[in-house]
């Protein structure tokens, strides 16, 4: 490795650990710009075990913590890297546009500052958060955690699901999290920060590890959230960990609107974010014929730029050559025998250094159940298919987040009763919408915490 490598450290629950095992973190060229320690297995049974024995700090001190690690996150100089140079080289080696990343690592911030509230928002309106409250003298529900250690394998295609693992410090678990090996420049910083501000070295850590002993960590936990494919939901559904699969958001226009005033919504939610994140709509069903509605959206998607991630114009994410390459080839190939109203002449567009923009993808589908509607893909990628009301509610299942354009109120009770969609946005609201305090895919809370009655003398 040559020389101005930034090294990302593990941090144990005994301080900073330099591992013999170090793994290049590269940037969207293939330039290494950092190393990263990888732990092994026995150092993550050890941290685990120190974070087991530790005394969960009292709230109020807790919720200070975390307000004070929010500045220092975004004004402190942690690991010799600025905010801004923070910022730029998180958009170097995830691909993400700067802008997105700026946005994010900003939600992230918010997320700590607002953790104190957020947290518990899921407290059943019957339950209070002591036994000590005077309520529970005539008997009463207390809020209490399932656990004390929480075990998060973290997601490194957008710096902001690390904004949801802090309610978990908020309501008193100690957390462990192993990063991303594309993108453990966030959960470094933010844990630094953390540290600094008041939480003890047993109380939050970052152990990245290998494949080997990832499973460890969550062995070694009281409950655990990870994230990941459709395998990992299958694999961790009805378990102590929580698993965070694709968003397969979507959108339904109903006859009784007008698209066109609604295209600014459609675009942004498709194309926000870069694309990449799960809460991107990646299909848009149309109650009547879907073309005109599809031409619209490719028109607009094609007219964007395509820019080094870092550019501060830029909007598309961007890959290695040869990753982008792979996505192409897997997307054109389940496209294949369909309308392409953009993405015809291929997706990628190579900025001449080894990395490739991931441009618009806009195709039509002939029904609403056709599998491609499920892929989800990261870069704005679309499906756009024609919705009847004789095709019901079953195209739409499995959604994260479902903006439904349209005035029927009845249809909009029956997306709220179906179990599989988790979130409805009711008229002109774009899918990417969100903001502390609301639930993201339920509340963290809900999985965390469960009552207990206490009644006391």
């Amino acid at each position: 490795m040559g020389r101005g490598l930034i090294s990302l450290e593990a941090l144990g629950a005994h301080g900073t650990f330099r591992a013999r095992n170090r793994m290049a973190v590269s940037d969207v060229s293939g330039t290494p710009v950092a190393e990263l320690s990888l732990v092994p297995r026995l150092y993550v049974t050890r941290s685990m075990a120190a974070m087991h024995r530790a005394h969960t700090l009292p709230l109020a001190e807790r919720i200070a913590a975390l307000t004070r690690a929010a500045r220092l996150f975004t004004e402190g100089v942690i690991g010799g890297l600025t905010f801004n140079e923070y910022e730029r080289v998180v958009s170097r080696v995830s691909g993400v546009p700067i802008g997105v990343v700026r946005e994010a690592a900003a939600a992230v911030a918010d997320s700590a500052k607002q953790a104190g509230s957020t947290a518990f928002e899921a407290r059943p309106a019957g339950a209070v958060g002591d036994w000590r409250d005077p309520l529970t003298r005539e008997g009463r529900a207390v809020w209490t955690r399932r656990g004390d250690v929480f075990a998060v394998h973290a997601a490194g295609n957008h710096p902001g699901p690390h904004g949801l693992w802090l309610e978990a410090l908020a309501l008193g678990y100690r957390v462990a999290v192993r990063p991303s090996r594309r993108e453990p420049f966030t959960p470094h910083r933010l844990i630094t920060a953390l540290r600094a501000a008041g939480f003890g070295e047993d109380h939050v850590a970052l152990l990245p590890t290998d494949h080997d002993a990832a499973d460890e960590l969550l062995r070694r936990s009281d409950l655990g959230m990870v994230y990941g494919g459709d395998e990992v939901v299958r694999k961790y559904a009805g378990t102590n960990v929580l698993p965070q699969g694709p968003g397969r958001s979507k959108i339904l226009i109903t006859r009784d609107r007008d698209w066109r005033d609604h295209l600014d919504t459609i675009v942004g939610s498709i194309g926000d974010q870069g694309g990449v994140a799960c809460i991107n709509a990646t299909a848009v069903f149309v109650e009547g014929d879907p073309a005109p509605v599809a031409e619209a959206i490719a028109e607009r998607l094609a007219d964007l730029p395509s820019l080094p991630p870092e550019d501060e114009k830029a909007v598309l994410p961007v890959q290695p050559a040869e990753s982008a390459r792979a996505i192409e080839a897997f997307v054109l190939g389940r496209a294949a025998g369909l309308r392409a109203w953009l993405g015809d002449e291929g997706l990628v567009e190579e900025l001449g250094d080894g990395s490739a923009v991931l441009r618009p993808a806009v195709y039509q589908l002939d029904r609403p159940d056709a599998e491609q509607a499920g892929i989800e893909v990261p870069f704005p990628c679309v499906w756009v298919a024609p919705w009847s009301r004789a095709n019901g509610i079953a195209p739409l299942r499995g959604t994260l987040v479902l903006t439904a354009i349209t005035g029927d109120d009845e249809l909009v009770d029956r997306l709220l009763d179906e179990p599989t969609i988790s979130n409805v946005y009711h008229g002109d609201h774009p899918t990417y919408w969100i903001r502390p305090g609301v639930p993201h895919d339920g509340y963290l809370g809900e999985f965390l915490m469960r009552t207990k009655t206490v009644i006391r003398d």
